[in-house]
């Protein structure tokens, strides 16, 4: 018993820094953020005068002006990035693995290429993305629009991120950072995929052939259902990443014309490096938070669940 107790407090002891570090520059950040969004800090000099949810009011009611209709704004952006992303990540790599799981010749050499823009940081992957879209100007064509010019379909040349066109709330400048994004992080979905497809035993398959079902039914009733954890792991993963994005962006387009390419995180980063306005750059970190909480926490209680039930 003597063993066994000294050998907790060991394992204790070793995991007691981590324990520190994690509460006081992740939790203890955390507390301090949400005291600075609560605060009247509007300037250099820090002002921690209580002003409640004031802060949060000005993001979300016309008493903040610019601020709320910039951030309504973002908040629209998001919600298109995150789902246009999220299902061409999805579809796109769910078809990549299916296609490599078909054990093709050379598939090391794809699984390599697929995988090779997640070695790249997202603000090079802005900046490379930033040159193929440009749309250069009427006598000097650059990019994607010169490509479409010299294969003679200058009929689809447009202004990519610097457009100011919506469909309903929604800014098209923001399809060509959603593709961006989504071509570095389909290798992520695709070796998810691949992985789970390699899992699933072969007999399952030959049964699915043997009782008559098609490719494509298989596919559908067997293989698929088989693959929904996988599935919600790769939305939970992208989903963080896209409704905090910042980086990408920011380098990319930045907050576009008429906030076209805006996002939370820019704005955040404007209002409190920029403009030395903390008190309300806080409440938009505070936000973010509680966006990205919302899709990780009910995936922890879910996995917690699951493993208590196992």
């Amino acid at each position: 018993m003597k063993k066994v107790g000294r050998e907790r407090w060991y394992a204790f002891l070793i995991v007691l820094p981590s324990i520190i570090l994690i509460a006081v520059f992740v939790y203890g950040f955390i507390a301090w953020t949400v005291a600075v969004a609560t605060s009247k800090w509007d300037g250099v000099e820090p002002n921690y005068t209580w002003a409640g949810l004031e802060n949060f009011r000005k993001l979300f009611t016309a008493e903040g002006g610019t601020s709320a209709i910039r951030f309504s704004i973002d908040l629209w952006n998001t919600l298109l990035f995150t789902v246009l992303f999220l299902l061409i990540c999805i579809a796109v790599g769910l078809l990549l693995a299916i296609l490599l799981d078909q054990k093709v010749k050379g598939e090391g050499i794809f699984r390599t290429i697929y995988l090779f823009p997640m070695a790249l940081s997202f603000v090079v992957t802005g900046v490379v993305w930033q040159w193929i879209f440009a749309p250069g100007t009427a006598t000097r064509l650059r990019g994607v629009n010169a490509l479409l010019s010299m294969i003679g379909l200058d009929a689809l040349r447009w202004k990519w991120y610097t457009s100011t066109a919506t469909v309903g709330p929604f800014h098209v400048a923001l399809i060509p950072v959603i593709i961006a994004a989504a071509w570095q992080m389909i290798g992520y979905t695709m070796a998810m995929y691949l992985a789970g497809l390699r899992a699933i035993p072969d007999e399952l398959r030959e049964a699915a052939r043997v009782d008559g079902a098609s490719e494509f039914r298989i596919y559908r009733h067997v293989i698929l259902p088989m693959l929904r954890p996988i599935t919600l792991s790769a939305l939970i993963f992208l989903g963080h990443i896209s409704l905090k994005i910042f980086d990408l962006v920011y380098t990319m387009t930045g907050k576009g014309p008429g906030f076209a390419t805006d996002v939370p995180g820019i704005f955040m980063f404007e209002t409190t490096f920029q403009g030395n306005h903390y008190a309300q750059g806080a409440a938009i970190s505070v936000v973010i938070l509680l966006m990205v909480a919302l899709v990780i926490v009910p995936y922890l209680v879910y996995s917690f669940r699951r493993e208590v039930e196992l």
